[in-house]
Order: C-alpha cells, then structure tokens, then sequence
C-alpha cells in the first residue's frame, strides 16, 4: 500500500523550528541556511493546505494545528530512530566493537568474556568474527585481535601469547595398528594445515629430527583451526595444537597430544589498535585482556 506522505527534510525542518521556535536554530542544527529552513517549512505548510506556525517579526509561534502536528511528527522521528537502533545497534559512541579471529574468540576469549562483564557490568561490547586477511577499519573496530609477527605499519600491536606447536589428535589414535608413538608414524595419517600460520608442520617436523619420510605439505588445509580441530577430534588427522587454542579440547578429553615435543615459534596473537583510540571504555576492555594475558601465559614483554 503506498503512503503519501511529505518529505522527510521537510519535516525534520519542521520539527526543529518548532522545538526552538527559531528558523535560525533550526538552520544551525541542521547544517543549513534559515532561509532553506524557512522555505522547507513553507513547502510542507502548502503541501498540507494549513498554516503551522505564526511568523512574528522576531518570533515564531506554533499555530493550533501546528501545535496538534508537532508530536506525531516527532513521535515518528523516535520511533525511526528506536527502530534503527534495534536492526543495526547502538551507535559506535556507545558500544565497544573489537574483531577477533573465530578460532581464538572460541577457545581463549569467550571463556574468560564473563569476568570481564562482572567487573565492569556497564560496559557494551560488539565482537564480530574474522579468518584473515581482512585490513583494520578504524571507523568501525575499536580493537582487532590478529595473529602474526607484530609487524603491521601505521598500527600499535600488544602480544598476547606465547606460543608453541605440537601435534594433537583423537585419543583413538593412539591405539590400534596404526597408533602414534613416534614422530614418524605421522606418515600414516593425514596431516591438518591452517592457513595463514607460516610456522607449521615443516618447523615441527624437522625439530622431531624427522626429515624426507613424510611430506609436510600433504593433507587438508582448512582457512580456520577450529575446523582442524573438529576433524581432528573425530579422528580424521593430526592437527598443530597451540596454548592459545588447544586448552578446553585438552582439558575435556577430545584431544590429546602424543607426543611431549613442544616447539616455539614467534607467531602469536595480538591486540590491534589504531594510533589513537577515542572510545571511552578502551583501556578498561585493553587493560583487562593484557591481565588476563599474562596470567595465562607469563610476561608478555620478554625477549
């Protein structure tokens, strides 16, 4: 069914001449003219067959069927606004957003997100889920949580993890004929790569001393370690483990690591940030996981 109705700038004039009975405040609010002001107002007042305002020589007043218009075009413009803010969310002023890398979001920050809420209840916080690749946006990320070196020009970067890699597999696999207990049984299983991490099975293989029998590029290679980690726990390879991602799947029996060879490697995670950041509850949120980070994994600015 269509509306006839008048024009929104129209009626944003309207509105707010008539909240300040002033052309000229209206003019300044809205980043116009006062006599664009003056003219949308007169368009809508033709438009609708019915003068809404009394134009004294230095004054404005609301006529009786201005007056009667007012709240239902401001009654519109609240509901308009309720509206946006339900589908899209509150306004970056008001919410904390940080990106996060889906994998490291899952198995390190979800658990601990709760004590972040208890010590600062009043705090909204938006995380939104990357693979990788994808640069920083400032204007609509406060924080991105990235793994790499460090080494991202034009952008402040806070380790968060130390890292080493060992395989993990099923705890099935570590019986029967085809059961892991040396480095170079891995020959039997596929192995599981995650893209983008550039120290991986090579690095690892060739510190267990194993050298030309097994093909490390051979295998699945997935864009996220959480579905490594899935094919690995039903038994479908051996995947890299990592402190940072590894934890509840170690502690709840799904996967297990046989061997106790861990190796370190300088990839890590990072917190991101661009050179300034304005939004209020920033430090609160960059303090508490530098904590949380150094609890979990030792001093974070050793050499």
């Amino acid at each position: 069914m269509s509306r006839k109705l008048p024009p929104l700038n129209w009626l944003r004039a309207f509105e707010a001449s008539a909240r300040s009975l002033s052309f000229t405040q209206a003019a300044v609010e809205l980043n116009l003219t006062q006599a664009a002001i003056s003219k949308q107002v007169k368009l809508l007042e033709h438009y609708l067959s019915e003068q809404l305002f009394i134009r004294n020589p230095r004054s404005l007043e609301l006529t009786k069927t201005g007056e009667a218009y007012l709240p239902k075009v401001r009654d519109c413009f609240d509901r308009l606004a309720a509206g946006t803010n339900e589908v899209f969310g509150r306004r970056r002023s008001e919410m904390l957003t940080i990106r996060c890398m889906v994998g490291f979001s899952i198995n390190w920050l979800a658990p601990r997100l709760p004590r972040f809420m208890a010590r600062h209840p009043g705090v909204t916080i938006r995380i939104i889920s990357s693979v990788w690749g994808d640069e920083f946006d400032k204007e609509h990320f406060d924080f991105d949580i990235r793994y790499g070196t460090g080494k991202w020009p034009g952008l402040n970067a806070r380790r968060l993890t130390w890292e080493t890699i060992t395989p993990v597999c099923a705890p099935a696999l570590l019986d029967g004929d085809n059961a892991i207990r040396k480095p170079e049984d891995l020959a039997d299983h596929p192995l599981l790569h995650v893209l983008g991490y550039e120290e991986g099975w090579g690095l690892w293989l060739n510190a267990a001393g194993v050298r030309g029998d097994i093909d490390k590029g051979r295998g699945l290679h997935f864009d996220t370690s959480l579905i490594a980690f899935e094919v690995a726990a039903k038994g479908g390879g051996i995947a890299l483990g990592r402190p940072s991602m590894t934890g509840e799947d170690f502690a709840s029996g799904r996967l297990v690591a046989p061997f106790e060879l861990a190796v370190p490697i300088d990839e890590a995670f990072h917190l991101i940030t661009p050179t300034e950041t304005a939004h209020p509850d920033a430090v609160l949120f960059r303090d508490w996981l530098l904590e949380e980070a150094a609890l979990a994994f030792g001093p974070l600015d050793r050499p």
